[in-house]
């Protein structure tokens, strides 16, 4: 049922959609150039502004960071009082403003006009302060703010947020940004988790249950417990995986188990995966199988185990 309430909140969202679709339309030749001078630039770009444009700004900053172009948020005014110094002349400088006439950019303004540091005006008055200044202007269209009454900054500044997430995009593909390089920026928290690599995950060395074809069962037994993981791989006598003994292996053995080597025992052909696969998908094969580890096999030396994954490992880390 509609409500007051309902219906001016489907009337921002619908404004700032239009609003979207207006800023889509009128991207230009203005935004290769500004794409040009950030993905020249041998330094950093400096994101700036001030108010609302300033949260946008820090956004914009780390969303450019994380995404393989180095970025950092300097705040206008601390830059009047010492910041500048942050900037070299190596860098690109991104002013955010929607007027252009934010008092507190004048200085960060003036520096980089001073020391020739390229300058990406992004505002919607190209007649502004700002935008005579910059080297490159992104011009937002003039589209009413959804609040009504023009004060309030709503569709402006997800327009800017937008533009800036198209900027960072448009990076990120030139610069054939993968998931590999977001992982690598992003190892915490549940983003990390699910781009996290079996071989991060992975048990190597001593910590690896193993055991030859050849080991009797008294020994192999001592193994598993050692280890912990309730399995034990089975390697011939060259190093190559043979297959594994895991505790159902074990159930099915009981009569006569003392008088058999690991060969024996074990299940030939384990599943196994490669240590550059997403831990995430060994979670799936390992619900799949209705397992509860995976023994790693590396492409550069094959058939021969280089490690062992647990379902408690990926737990730890929040999949599963």
């Amino acid at each position: 049922m509609s409500t007051p309430y309902l219906d001016t909140a489907a009337r921002v969202i619908r404004a700032e959609a239009d609003a979207l679709h207006v800023l889509a339309n009128a991207l230009d030749d203005r935004f290769r150039a500004a794409i040009d001078l950030m993905r020249n630039t041998k330094g950093r770009v400096i994101v700036s502004g001030i108010g609302k444009s300033g949260h946008i700004a820090n956004k914009i900053a780390a969303t450019l960071a994380s995404t393989g172009t180095p970025a950092q948020f300097v705040h206008p005014a601390e830059a009047s009082h010492g910041d500048l110094g942050m900037i070299t002349t190596d860098d690109v400088v991104l002013a955010i403003s929607n007027s252009g006439e934010a008092p507190e950019l004048g200085n960060l303004i003036a520096y980089s006009r001073r020391y020739d540091i390229p300058l990406i005006g992004l505002t919607s008055r190209a007649a502004s302060t700002l935008g005579r200044q910059s080297d490159v202007v992104l011009l937002l269209p003039k589209v009413a703010e959804a609040c009504g009454t023009g004060v309030v900054p709503t569709t402006s500044t997800t327009m800017t947020l937008a533009m800036g997430d198209a900027l960072a995009v448009a990076l990120m593909e030139n610069r054939a940004f993968t998931a590999e390089h977001f992982r690598n920026f992003h190892p915490g928290g549940k983003l990390g988790a699910q781009l996290s690599l079996v071989r991060d995950l992975m048990h190597t060395g001593e910590a690896m249950p193993l055991v030859t074809e050849d080991t009797e069962m008294s020994k192999v037994l001592t193994e598993i417990g050692s280890k912990g993981f309730g399995v034990a791989g089975v390697t011939d006598k060259t190093g190559k995986l043979a297959g594994i003994i895991t505790t159902g292996d074990l159930g099915r053995h009981m009569e006569g188990l003392f008088t058999m080597k690991a060969a024996d025992v074990m299940t030939k052909n384990p599943v196994t995966i490669a240590p550059d696969a997403l831990a995430e998908k060994a979670v799936g094969v390992m619900n799949a199988r209705k397992i509860t580890c995976l023994l790693v096999i590396d492409p550069a030396a094959p058939d021969h185990p280089a490690g062992l994954l647990h379902i408690h490992d990926c737990l730890r880390v929040g999949l599963g």
